[in-house]
């Protein structure tokens, strides 16, 4: 568990500095995409704060060997919440690229 958490702070570390340093620049290289207004940039910059805060709690953690003792009463509906999301984004991602795919090969 050490090292998972010294690995999840080193790389949630460096991809929040990313997004408070350059968030269009890190949004290019991780999604192919652009962040065209200041609302964007701003989301993406509270991202990285959060990571950083991520990043921080699993450095001060990782000699402990644990997790946080979490738990209350929305826990597991936030965690199934934001799972659901997920794996609604990968539908829509996916049926984006089928889409592309068809789009591509009538043009042929």
């Amino acid at each position: 568990m050490k090292k998972l958490l010294a690995i999840t702070a080193i790389i949630e570390g460096a991809t929040g500095l990313g997004l408070l340093a350059a968030p269009a620049t890190l949004a290019q290289l991780l999604l192919g995409g652009t962040l065209d207004t200041p609302a964007a940039l701003t989301v993406a910059r509270v991202g990285g704060a959060a990571l950083l805060a991520i990043s921080v709690a699993c450095w001060l953690n990782r000699e402990n060997g644990r997790a946080f003792a979490l738990s209350g009463l929305g826990l597991w509906p936030a965690i199934a919440l934001h799972l659901a999301f997920a794996f609604w984004c990968m539908a829509c991602l996916r049926s984006k690229r089928v889409g592309m795919a068809t789009q591509i090969s009538r043009q042929r």
